[in-house]
């Protein structure tokens, strides 16, 4: 047994030393202390990654398919009215979203950003005792009221009986409203008139649309809109306007969800146009993101990059459709962050590193300098120290 003891005795790594034998001194005192203070403070840092989740970001092919896009969006535009501002939305699919409302709220602002009051009736001027039937006739006594729709009209008994409802046939037909006034729905409501009341005014326009998730684009542009000759265009004669002015502040537009970290960099973006006419674009490459926190929830939501285009009139003449258009592509590589802990077996040995290597290190110093201290003593007692 005494062997067994003696030889395990052997393979101790750390032999004692008698007290006795120890030589303190200052500088490793201070060294000792530096040292402490160092192992502390690493070990706080340590002990704080461990404590905070920690995001490990892969790159991987995105295979999804069928999925929704959703756009989010809150735009200001401080010289164009609500009420001649249209959305519309359309993708390589061939899909078509003209005049886009729902979900869509919209604000007017006067010249210093201030919100009105939205009136209950989009607008409010002169009224007919005898409104027009679409028989050519007058609304008569104790007669139901069905507006003409001026040969826009699906079926014989479909009737237009707002400003409202001839454009929004017009428009299904292909057809531009030259002059509001020669619609009676239109004069009786005072079309005209609620634009020059609005002049001067501003609109806040914010809400949200999904669209299929492929490459198109959305834009907000002055006038219905209607297809043309397999042509996108926008009926701007019935405001019966010489410019449009299509500055804009974007304060917020996202894809999707919002998750921790997310850059969104047209936030706060504004921009302001100086020619009359002009088509302000933006290009932007979507990149599909998955984002999964701590506790396992799922957020699936997307990252964007984009440049920025202005096409402004040549010779007073229209090149382009007045509006703020944006163009979206979409990456086939998706982002994916996951939030993590780091491991107690991998704190531990980062614990034993830190602790490991200052007490190593400062050995090192400590032993440099008693040994330098002991030479230069040597030296200064039998004269040789300059």
């Amino acid at each position: 047994m005494d062997g067994l003891l003696s030889k395990l005795r052997s393979l101790d790594a750390y032999p004692k030393v008698n007290e006795d034998f120890y030589s303190r001194t200052l500088s490793g005192g201070i060294i000792t202390l530096a040292s402490s203070v160092v192992m502390l403070l690493l070990f706080v840092s340590e002990l704080r990654l461990y404590l905070h989740a920690v995001t490990e970001t892969t790159l991987r092919v995105d295979t999804s398919r069928g999925e929704k896009l959703r756009i989010n969006f809150d735009v200001t535009f401080p010289a164009l009215q609500c009420s001649i501002i249209s959305l519309d939305a359309m993708d390589i699919s061939g899909q078509e979203h003209l005049d886009v409302k729902h979900d869509i709220f919209k604000q007017r602002i006067d010249a210093h950003g201030n919100v009105i009051a939205t009136r209950q009736d989009a607008v409010g001027g002169m009224k007919m005792e005898k409104p027009l039937q679409h028989h050519g006739g007058r609304l008569e006594h104790n007669e139901t009221y069905c507006g003409s729709c001026y040969g826009a009209q699906e079926s014989d008994d479909q009737c237009c009986n707002t400003c409202e409802d001839v454009r929004e046939a017009y428009r299904k037909k292909g057809w531009g409203v030259s002059n509001p006034d020669l619609l009676d729905q239109c004069k009786r409501e005072g079309f005209l008139q609620s634009i020059k009341d609005e002049e001067g005014e501003g609109c806040n326009i914010y809400g949200f649309i999904e669209v299929n998730k492929v490459a198109g684009n959305f834009h907000f542009a002055p006038g219905k809109s209607f297809q043309q000759s397999n042509v996108h265009v926008h009926d701007l004669l019935p405001f019966q306007k010489d410019s449009f002015n299509v500055s804009h502040k974007i304060n917020k537009l996202s894809f999707g969800e919002y998750f921790p970290g997310v850059v969104n960099p047209l936030d706060r973006a504004q921009w302001v146009q100086h020619s009359s006419y002009g088509m302000y674009q933006y290009f932007i490459k979507v990149v599909p993101t998955v984002y999964t926190d701590i506790n396992d929830h799922i957020i699936l939501s997307n990252q964007f990059s984009v440049t920025e285009h202005f096409r402004s009139s040549e010779s007073g003449r229209i090149q382009a459709l007045p509006g703020v258009f944006f163009f979206y592509d979409l990456s086939p590589i998706k982002v994916t962050f996951t939030e993590q802990h780091v491991s107690f077996l991998h704190f531990l040995t980062n614990v034993c590193a830190i602790v490991g290597g200052v007490f190593t290190v400062s050995g090192i110093i400590d032993s440099f300098v008693y040994h330098g201290q002991r030479a230069i003593k040597k030296k200064m007692e039998i004269g040789k120290f300059n």
